[in-house]
């Protein structure tokens, strides 16, 4: 794993590796007392031809700066990030698996690890990544994810952290998946928090709306996290000549679509075969030729190298 600290005055300067392991914090450390952290997400792929591919990864880069400016934080540069994401990756480039085998899921972490007992910033930070091999998180053939619409819980509000990647905004779904879980359904699509009418989207990805050849998505309001694999499938649906906007969307306006589909690093692109809101079922198209996997298939391309990258999105590094 990669380590790398400085103090609330400093900037970050130089960072290690060492052997994974635990870490040791202060009891009083800011982000076990104050949750003042910051995750990311983003993977590794491998090519049939033996090379490795990162994928986007200033995209991370300048989200997570982006969320340490909203959380009282420095942050490491760009360039630190993505540099320090290429030794991790590098110095676990056994364990990624073959091609169309999985992917290494890499996760950097910004940490509030100084000691505060008062509410604010703390006088520490320290950047982590750290690494695993993940499957497919899919299978061919796996049933498509069936939502459920939770009217009491919602992810974010207003004026608050929803539009960045902070730690805080995740163990709160928690118990809202849990529930929807126990009745048989795949995961949550969460409401906006003043009118409870608007998608916003699922626990840990962004939500997709297809009508013929309009694809819709929830706006970047800063109650939305604006995800990299949403942001690429919107570049990849107006290549393939999709009319694609990022707008407002009501519920009313699923009982129309004729796909629904979620994004994320961990997701891919998922399809959303039904929808649950108040007792009323509304399902989608989930067989046959399909929009999401149509754009999936191109972004899957583009990251292990299938596709000639004419974006410059992919980043080879060794």
């Amino acid at each position: 794993m990669y380590v790398m600290r400085c103090s609330k005055a400093e900037n970050f300067r130089e960072g290690r590796l060492s052997r994974y392991g635990n870490i040791e914090l202060s009891p009083s450390a800011g982000v076990l007392n104050y949750g003042q952290g910051i995750l990311e997400g983003t993977k590794a792929n491998r090519t049939e031809d033996g090379r490795i591919l990162l994928f986007r990864p200033e995209q991370n880069a300048a989200r997570m700066r982006h969320g340490a400016e909203r959380m009282c934080m420095p942050s490491p540069s760009i360039e630190q990030f993505v540099d320090a994401v290429k030794e991790t990756v590098l110095a676990n480039k056994r364990w990624i698996p073959p091609p169309g085998k999985g992917s290494l899921y890499v996760r950097p972490l910004l940490l509030g690890t100084g000691p505060i007992l008062g509410l604010a910033p703390a006088p520490e930070y320290t950047f982590l990544i750290y690494a695993s091999p993940v499957c497919n998180y899919f299978k061919d053939g796996t049933a498509p994810l069936n939502l459920f619409i939770d009217e009491e819980f919602v992810r974010a509000s207003p004026g608050g952290a929803g539009g960045v990647k902070t730690i805080t905004n995740y163990a709160p779904v928690l118990k809202a998946i849990v529930r929807a879980k126990n009745r048989g359904f795949s995961d949550v699509l969460y409401l906006d928090a003043m009118n409870r009418k608007y998608l916003e989207e699922v626990s840990s990805c962004n939500v997709f709306v297809v009508k013929g050849n309009l694809i819709s998505t929830p706006a970047i309001n800063g109650t939305v996290l604006e995800g990299v694999t949403r942001k690429s499938i919107l570049e990849i649906a107006r290549d393939h000549g999709y009319q694609v906007e990022e707008r407002v969307i009501s519920v009313d306006d699923l009982v129309d679509a004729d796909e629904v589909f979620c994004t994320g690093t961990a997701v891919g692109v998922a399809p959303v075969g039904s929808i649950t809101h108040q007792n009323r079922r509304i399902e989608f198209k989930s067989e046959g030729s399909l929009v999401c996997q149509e754009l999936y298939s191109t972004l899957v391309g583009l990251q292990t190298g299938r596709i000639e990258d004419k974006k410059g999105w992919t980043v080879q590094i060794d």
